[in-house]
């Protein structure tokens, strides 16, 4: 059985990255170190204020220490590193520019008065559970040892608990049409005959690849100086 420290560093990279960051966020909210209204998604703020950091912050902000947060968490780990092992083995860079045309596309999405949230932390990892339950569909998944479904009706389901546990439905719906968009346009409509039209651009494939270099195996410390550094 292996330690948690194993287990931190056997990650794949990316989902390290943004598991670690989102947890070094929620600890400094704790701390006091900073107030969330700073850092969410204003839009008023950002263009008429300049404070383009919102753009960015909103998304690693999973809310405080609590059994939400850990379950997000544990999406992240488990869909994430699935994904990551799985369909996105030793493409790094795809799986890097499927987290950035989703955070932009929630970003377009909650631009809409009736689909804004204040942070698209939740929408990003819901995005990661609906892309992994396309990607392994007929998974068996058993809910709180309650009831046993596909894997390809997870996202619904955990919509449908989040809704009945007084959760806010527009940031899982957010996630869920976020990753319908992306699975449309990378898998169902080229698979139709269409053309791929979100390939993986080259700028993606640097930050990536460096990514993957210097931060598998490492610490807290090296993840971090890697995204603050975008190295």
């Amino acid at each position: 059985m292996s330690s948690p420290a194993e287990f931190y560093h056997s990650l794949p990279p990316i989902t390290k990255a943004y598991g670690t960051v989102c947890v070094l966020a929620t600890a400094a909210f704790h701390l006091g170190l900073y107030n969330p209204i700073h850092i969410a998604l204003l839009y008023e703020r950002v263009f008429y204020g300049f404070q383009v950091w919102r753009l960015f912050t909103n998304l690693f902000f999973l809310g405080p220490f609590s059994i939400n947060f850990g379950i997000r968490l544990l999406m992240i780990l488990r869909y994430g590193v699935q994904l990551e092992k799985g369909p996105f083995d030793r493409r790094t860079a795809d799986f890097l520019w499927m987290m950035i045309f989703g955070s932009f596309a929630l970003l377009v999405l909650s631009a809409i008065p009736l689909l804004w949230s204040p942070f698209l932390a939740i929408p990003l990892v819901f995005m990661l559970l609906y892309v992994w339950s396309r990607e392994f569909p007929n998974a068996q998944i058993n809910i709180y040892g309650l009831v046993a479904l596909k894997a390809f009706y997870l996202p619904w389901a955990m919509l449908a608990l989040d809704v009945i546990f007084g959760s806010p439905l527009i940031p899982d719906l957010l996630g869920i049409i976020a990753g319908h968009l992306y699975y449309f346009l990378t898998v169902l409509h080229p698979l139709a005959g269409g053309k791929n039209i979100l390939k993986t651009p080259m700028w993606v494939y640097p930050s990536s690849f460096l990514l993957l270099k210097h931060c598998r195996g490492q610490d807290l410390a090296m993840i971090f100086y890697c995204l603050v550094n975008d190295v």
